[in-house]
């Protein structure tokens, strides 16, 4: 099977931390979502610089991403943070199935007179999904948004 090309993308809007990786990239998140693991941003930036590159550059297949679990499991297992928990695996997301726009997405380009409909969010690729929904939801402090709709929707 061929490797995902977007399975260790960064975008521009994250390029502030691309390399020193004091942040969890996008790319990361998502494979974190899938395979229905929280691990914290103390858990990361415990980590060596390696070992959140390799994280990065990680596959996103299936097989890698249990092989993943387990690597990250183990990773944490001894920090002080303990282990990274256990999520449900992301399954049927907006994100996931490019369907129709998740409604905190329309809503907040919506805000920002962006228009973005069906056609459009489905000719996004996963990971492009993913940010915006990541980055529109509730609560977020959406720094990086309007950033994100530049890019993707570019």
């Amino acid at each position: 099977m061929t490797p995902n090309p977007t399975a260790n993308h960064c975008f521009d809007f994250e390029q502030n931390f691309v390399g020193n990786w004091r942040c969890i990239p996008l790319c990361v998140r998502r494979k974190l979502d899938l395979i229905g693991l929280k691990l914290k941003l103390n858990h990361w930036l415990a980590m060596s610089q390696a070992q959140r590159q390799e994280l990065v550059d990680w596959d996103d297949q299936p097989a890698a991403l249990a092989d993943m679990a387990e690597h990250c499991r183990s990773l944490t297992r001894s920090m002080a943070e303990g282990e990274a928990k256990p999520l449900p695996p992301a399954c049927g997301e907006a994100w996931q199935l490019g369907s129709s726009v998740a409604e905190h997405v329309a809503a907040a380009a919506s805000e920002r007179d962006i228009a973005l409909g069906v056609e459009q969010w489905q000719e996004l690729n996963e990971l492009e999904r993913f940010a915006l929904c990541k980055l529109a939801r509730p609560g977020h402090d959406h720094h990086n948004l309007e950033a994100a709709f530049s890019e993707v929707l570019a």
